[in-house]
């Protein structure tokens, strides 16, 4: 085992990213204003770029499986923030639409959004916030979504060929 600098042993950054989002999602769950869940919101943003997307579209963005957005969008349907219609031109796929409600929620959110990425981003530079963006940016690209399934695949398919 080698030896760890006091740099590195005094940053505990799987646990300090793990309470830190742990915290973030019940303080914006417990405000009284919030219509909406993180998850509907970030569902709202999408649909505020671009209305209309298939449901697989919208769960990449929002790193969901198929039975995570069908969830979420489920929930926002029920909350008469979207609707979902059949594609027009393959029947199997679905898109999802912002109500007017939708919308209003959507506005609101924006609002929320840019007041808590105050309070996050307060006490530091740009350049301090550009580098803790980069640096989660990178762990999505250090474990992407998909790798837990291909090593998984790897893994049955060595254990096939093993006699």
């Amino acid at each position: 085992m080698r030896n760890k600098s006091p740099e590195e042993r005094r940053h505990r950054l799987i646990y300090l990213l793990s309470v830190a989002q742990r915290r973030l999602q019940r303080w914006m769950a417990a405000q009284p204003q919030n219509d909406v869940t993180p998850a509907q919101a970030g569902l709202l943003f999408i649909l505020g770029k671009q209305d209309g997307v298939l449901m697989g579209e919208a769960g990449a963005a929002l790193d969901l499986g198929p039975a995570g957005i069908s969830g979420l969008v489920d929930r926002s349907a029920a909350a008469k923030l979207v609707e979902r219609r059949a594609d027009r031109e393959d029947g199997r796929a679905w898109r999802v639409w912002l109500t007017p409600k939708g919308r209003a929620v959507l506005a609101q959110a924006k609002s929320a959004t840019a007041e808590i990425n105050a309070t996050l981003t307060a006490g530091f530079t740009s350049a301090e916030i550009d580098i803790v963006a980069r640096w989660l940016t990178s762990i999505q690209d250090k474990f992407p979504r998909d790798s837990t399934q291909e090593n998984q695949r790897e893994t049955q398919r060595t254990n096939r060929r093993e006699p």
